[in-house]
């Protein structure tokens, strides 16, 4: 219980920047990650990993080749991350919009898959309009960006971005509250 007062308490006092009150639910981050295929990935890049609950559903997943990055701003879910011991597993506090720089700094060219929590709907626009062109051009061909939010906000911008026919959109009813997941490829 402990673990989810902490994650409330941050949560509200950071509304701003995290978008939620509540940790996301294992059927939220099954349905982000099911079609990825772990076994032809090098690289997956998790955007506002929180206090880790999908960065270990994803860390459940990785085969021997994988490697993940999470960003995280927020200095009490950071400190969280770093305690989750992993070797394929590295943790970044810097903000997503520097996804290239950070992850060539890490050696890698380009990402496989994108899995982001960000609550892109308050992040001022011109922020989130950075993360996402920073996400896109990052991108291999067929790679995957995954983005769930609560809204149907960014549906449009995400197909503008992507192009109309590689967005797909689904619905977790069995998270709190329920959430949209975007799933995009970069063709």
């Amino acid at each position: 219980m402990g673990k989810k007062l902490n994650f409330f308490k941050e949560a509200v006092l950071t509304a701003k920047t995290s978008g939620t009150i509540t940790p996301s639910s294992r059927f939220l981050a099954e349905k982000m990650l099911k079609g990825i295929n772990f076994n032809n990935i090098n690289l997956i890049v998790e955007l506002g990993s929180g206090n880790g609950v999908i960065t270990k559903h994803i860390l459940d997943k990785l085969q021997p080749n994988n490697h993940l990055i999470c960003f995280e701003i927020n200095e009490m879910f950071y400190q969280e991350l770093l305690k989750i011991e992993h070797p394929q597993l590295t943790v970044l506090n810097t903000s997503a919009e520097f996804l290239i720089a950070e992850i060539q700094k890490q050696g890698f060219k380009n990402v496989d898959s994108i899995i982001s929590s960000l609550p892109l709907s308050i992040i001022p626009k011109e922020i989130s309009q950075n993360i996402l062109n920073e996400s896109y051009k990052s991108l291999n061909s067929n790679g995957t960006y995954v983005q769930f939010q609560y809204t149907l906000d960014y549906y449009k911008k995400l197909k503008k971005l992507f192009g109309k026919e590689n967005v797909r959109l689904k619905f977790e009813a069995l998270n709190i509250p329920p959430a949209f997941i975007y799933k995009c490829t970069k063709k």
